[in-house]
């Protein structure tokens, strides 16, 4: 879809760090990556003063094909109580668990903890809430 067809376009998130949010987002989905730069944009970061790409207070990943982009952009407050909007993201094992710990999330409630809710609630480095849905169960 381009930028004027009718439609999604893209999700956006506020954060404390656009760089560093994104780029986890873009390790965490199959898929997606962190937008590359070229010479005009960085021309236009440093014509704001924004030297370190790091630095940039609006940071997008983008899919590797259809599908909307997602931006992160700094704000100055901290993320006080649930989030209204969420990623899902769907693991391919669930030692992806452990992987996600160890990349700086946190389980806030794990899978199995509400019988009907098959999926582990986290928060990613910032504390934004996202849900895990397991693979499916063999058959």
């Amino acid at each position: 879809m381009a930028h004027g067809d009718p439609g999604l376009r893209s999700i956006v998130f506020d954060c404390r760090n656009a760089w560093a949010q994104a780029s986890w987002w873009a390790e965490t989905i199959p898929g997606y990556h962190r937008e590359e730069y070229d010479d005009e944009e960085l021309a236009w970061l440093r014509e704001r003063g924004i030297e370190r790409l790091e630095d940039n207070p609006s940071v997008v990943i983008r899919p590797d094909g259809d599908g909307p982009s997602i931006w992160f952009n700094a704000v100055p407050e901290a993320k006080v109580g649930k989030a209204r909007v969420h990623i899902d993201v769907n693991l391919t094992s669930l030692q992806e668990i452990d992987r996600l710990v160890e990349r700086g999330a946190r389980i806030l409630r794990p899978f199995g903890a509400v019988p009907e809710e098959p999926w582990a609630v986290m928060a990613d480095p910032e504390g934004t809430e996202f849900c895990a849905f397991p693979p499916p169960a063999s058959s």
